[in-house]
């Protein structure tokens, strides 16, 4: 026999399931929960009503976001009560009170939901309750979010933290202004999902539009172009001239004004990249995507997408007009989030840009693109890898014209774009310089061949020919010194026809400096690629070979290369991998206080398949270790068994300080790690 609740009405439990859920700064008394975590209603029976029975009493609950709710586009989910939550699919339990006048209902929301205002239903045998609303966002704190950021302190930065920094001047001269992005500020978060629905895609087709919010790499290429007005009815008019008529740029202190002006009587003027950057953060930031604003000193502004800015001066010495240019600085914004589009590997950072430059897809908006496919020169990698990397690491040419038209070079640079890339330092006002996330040292090997491969593919792309032969290296996940593992070459032939080659593949170890030691492994093959197709060869690394040739940097240099000598074709692709050191782990043994001992206990793990000799761990602490160094010698260790050692010190002064540990042997050197110690007066 059915059991039909009669409910008189539905607490959704707002300042508990909020404070749960890490939204209770929103000023707000509405129920906002992230994705992929549980949360709490309570349902009141009315007097009289039949009891809940667990495991009798059944019903449904359905939840719908957007204009047209449709269970196919997952904008409409029904689902029942079952033993336990799940966090793969939309589901609930419940339990009753013990008084029975009230039933508490668990609703585990799917990780992977389209963010957005929910209806949420009861259903019981057609007789349908409405229970209320939630809003429902991307959650940082869930390991299966395409947002999950693993520390907690970069959750607390990047997510919750509601001022911030923005660093504009000359890369000489960097100064920091304040900046209140107010995610949390009442009404804000309805602005933020006004602008999604306010977007184009929403309003040729809203059902496909509020499906695709379910990811993030979609909602940040809209929010790219949404923040600025152009193609659309978006957040900021770009002004870099003449400002009448609205609000110079530079009076901004704040996103709340802008956006609160926006969804009052829509574009706002006047915007310029420090302001879009920072609005974009704050929406980024309301809708649970961790984000960060980021300064390039020295932006270039590549508009024919060569990757070299060319400054034209005419035979006196007259700057002529030309499309590049170089900005002292320009900021955007990165947002954190996996990338199954591209692959595990360009995870993490994401860049984007709203303001507006360039258009891309025919709309003006930029990104997200990887730092990764950034970093290493991947310009077939979206969204609008070629333009951001142009930003960062073009080269700058000097010409000059002579009066026959002819254009002469006569100077240049290869360092003078992206430089001092600066955001805020996580938990403080410190500047973080985030250069290397962007590029290779100026000048390296590394960024001079990565920078060459990219403008080759791209001139290639520009004439419309087949890029020819590709070769890439492909590295394994778990690079361990000590392990055996297998790096691949990958050639894959885009011409029309089939190409023969001669394929060499090794490994060499070499130092920091770059000098080449011995080799430590060796393939080769002879291979016929058809017209469309790849081949592998693959380099199996066994510590047996390496782990007596590689220095304490462990670096190793990979080396592909094919021989066409019927086309005299050459190709050849490098790699220098770093392999993994193990991790010391340390652990205080209860408080660390004033004049008192403390002991920490080491362990680090051998990953070696042979014995440690001479091991010893040293530390070091300021305030910690009276200024000396403690060392401990253990002696051998077996192969994977752990070193262990502990040791105590006695701190001197209270506050935050870092015990630095270092672990050394014969075959493993120099591993490092720390802990931040807090010491009580």
């Amino acid at each position: 026999m059915s059991q039909v609740l009669d409910i008189e009405r539905c607490d959704l439990n707002i300042r508990s399931n909020n404070s749960s859920h890490h939204t209770e700064l929103y000023r707000e008394e509405r129920l906002i929960v992230r994705r992929g975590q549980p949360f709490i209603i309570i349902l009141h029976l009315k007097p009289g009503s039949k009891e809940f029975k667990p495991g009798e009493t059944s019903f449904t609950l359905i939840v719908e976001t957007g204009p047209l709710p449709r269970k196919r586009s997952d904008t409409k989910v029904s689902f029942s009560l079952r033993d336990s939550t799940v966090d793969t699919e939309w589901s609930a339990s419940a339990i009753k009170d013990p008084s029975g006048n009230t039933v508490s209902v668990s609703i585990n929301s799917y990780y992977y939901s389209p963010i957005g205002v929910y209806s949420l239903t009861l259903d019981q045998e057609g007789q349908k309750t409405s229970l209320g609303q939630f809003t429902l966002l991307f959650n940082a704190w869930c390991p299966r979010d395409a947002v999950y950021m693993h520390s907690e302190t970069k959750r607390q930065e990047y997510v919750l933290a509601q001022h911030g920094q923005i660093y504009r001047g000359t890369y000489k001269r960097i100064k920091a202004a304040p900046w209140n992005f107010g995610q949390f500020e009442a009404g804000i978060l309805d602005v933020c999902l006004k602008i999604l629905d306010q977007n184009p895609k929403f309003l040729s087709d809203a059902d496909k539009d509020c499906s695709a919010r379910r990811n993030p790499i979609y909602v940040t290429r809209v929010l790219s172009a949404m923040i600025n007005s152009f193609d659309d009815k978006g957040v900021l008019v770009g002004e870099w001239g003449e400002f009448s008529g609205g609000v110079h740029p530079g009076l901004w202190i704040g996103s709340g004004d802008i956006l609160r002006k926006w969804a009052e009587s829509g574009p706002v003027r006047y915007g310029q990249c420090w302001v879009f950057a920072a609005v974009a953060c704050t929406v980024s930031r309301a809708l649970g995507i961790p984000c960060r604003v980021v300064t390039n000193f020295g932006s270039a502004h590549d508009t024919n997408a060569n990757l070299v800015i060319e400054n034209l001066y005419d035979e006196d010495g007259k700057r002529i007009s030309a499309g590049d240019s170089i900005w002292n600085f320009h900021v955007w914004v990165d947002s954190w989030m996996t990338r199954p589009d591209l692959g595990s590997e360009f995870d993490g950072w994401q860049t984007s840009d709203p303001t507006p430059q360039e258009k891309s897809d025919g709309v003006f908006c930029c990104g997200p693109a990887s730092l990764r496919a950034i970093k290493e020169g991947e310009l077939t990698k979206k969204y609008d890898t070629p333009f951001i990397f142009a930003e960062v690491n073009a080269d700058v040419v000097d010409k000059v014209q002579l009066s026959n038209g002819q254009f002469v070079r006569f100077s240049g640079s290869t360092k003078s774009v992206g430089r001092f890339i600066s955001t805020k330092a996580v938990g403080s006002d410190k500047r973080q310089d985030i250069t290397h996330q962007y590029k290779y040292p100026e000048g390296s090997k590394e960024e001079r061949q990565v920078y060459e491969k990219a403008q080759h593919h791209n001139k290639l792309q520009q004439r419309g020919e087949e890029p020819g032969l590709h070769l890439k290296i492909k590295l394994s996940d778990n690079m361990i010194v000590g392990s055996d593992f297998e790096v691949y070459a990958v050639l894959t032939n885009n011409h029309m026809e089939a190409r023969a080659c001669t394929f060499l593949f090794l490994a060499k170890a070499v130092g920091y400096n770059g000098k080449l030691g011995q080799t430590c492994a060796f393939a080769s093959d002879k291979v016929e690629v058809p017209s469309g197709e790849e081949r592998r060869l693959s380099l199996r690394l066994e510590y047996d070979s390496y782990g007596s040739v590689i220095t304490s940097d462990s670096l190793i240099q990979l080396s592909a290369i094919t021989v066409d000598k019927q086309f005299n074709d050459y190709h050849k692709a490098e790699k220098t991998i770093v392999l993994d050191e193990p991790d010391i782990q340390i652990k205080l043994k209860g408080e660390a206080t004033v004049n008192q001992p403390v002991t920490a206990e080491l362990t680090l793990l051998n990953p070696l398949p042979e014995p440690l000799q001479d091991c010893s761990f040293t530390t070091e602490g300021v305030g910690l270790t009276g200024g000396k160094l403690i060392t401990m010698k253990i002696g051998s260790v077996e192969p994977k068994q752990k070193a262990r050692a502990s040791v105590e010190f006695i701190p001197t002064s209270a506050g935050s300080s870092m015990l630095v540990v270092n672990f050394d042997s014969d075959k493993l050197r120099n591993v490092k790690s720390f802990i931040n110690v807090v010491v009580k007066g």
